[in-house]
């Protein structure tokens, strides 16, 4: 089983009179109660640290939050979506400038999984098959927008049949994201959730119809 390690880190761009900004219950045990370690990067071993940038305003609520550094693959969704979940569970002084820009690095770290066996080149080659796999479930995805309006053909329907097979987009691929998503439901994560549930639906199943109705509406 894996054990994810999360160095976490928050950087102020703020003066040293000034009080910066605390989350309740402390960041670090926030982080290891929500994260969901991606499925890509923990089976090809991927790890690394993602710098996430935020501003907060005085309600303690996040918000133009970006990744200043990262893959470019589920890392990066995966640490974008713990600041989100932030929201408003900050502590804000007075004296912080809310057009400030915080940034938290998070490490990811993989114990368990024989990754020290990974050279640097089948990371690389890793990163670079994740990126090639979603231009190609952005086809599908933009094929079945299409559909939905009415405008798509038999044809083109075939061809879109074989990229999900050889993508191994199944009834299994798409329980485990519907999985993903409820376990963010149990962990508040409504937005999270929904982003798994509605990817469900572009993709060409009902499977997560229900829960799109359930939570989503």
């Amino acid at each position: 089983m894996f054990k994810p390690i999360i160095a976490l880190l928050l950087l102020f761009a703020i003066s040293a009179s000034a009080q910066p900004p605390q989350l309740k219950g402390g960041l670090s045990a926030f982080i290891a109660q929500n994260i969901i370690y991606p499925p890509y990067a923990l089976h090809n071993c991927i790890q690394g640290t993602i710098n996430v940038g935020f501003k907060l305003n005085a309600k303690g609520e996040v918000y133009d939050v970006k990744v200043k550094k990262g893959f470019g693959i589920d890392l990066d969704d995966e640490a974008l979506r713990l600041v989100k979940m932030t929201n408003k569970k900050w502590i804000v002084g007075n004296t912080h400038d809310t057009t400030s820009v915080l940034v938290i690095p998070v490490s990811f770290v993989l114990k368990g999984y024989d990754c020290e066996l990974k050279s640097s080149n089948e990371i690389a080659l890793a990163v670079k098959a994740y990126k090639d796999e979603q231009a190609l479930i952005e086809l599908v995805t933009n094929f079945y927008k299409q559909k939905a309006k009415g405008t798509y053909s038999q044809q083109d329907e075939a061809k879109i049949l074989r990229i999900k097979a050889d993508l191994g987009i199944d009834d299994d691929y798409l329980d485990k994201v519907i999985g993903r998503g409820l376990k963010k439901i149990q962990q508040g994560d409504r937005q999270g959730a929904c982003e798994d549930f509605n990817f469900v639906k572009i993709i060409g199943s009902d499977k997560a119809n229900q829960l799109l109705v359930k939570y989503c509406n």
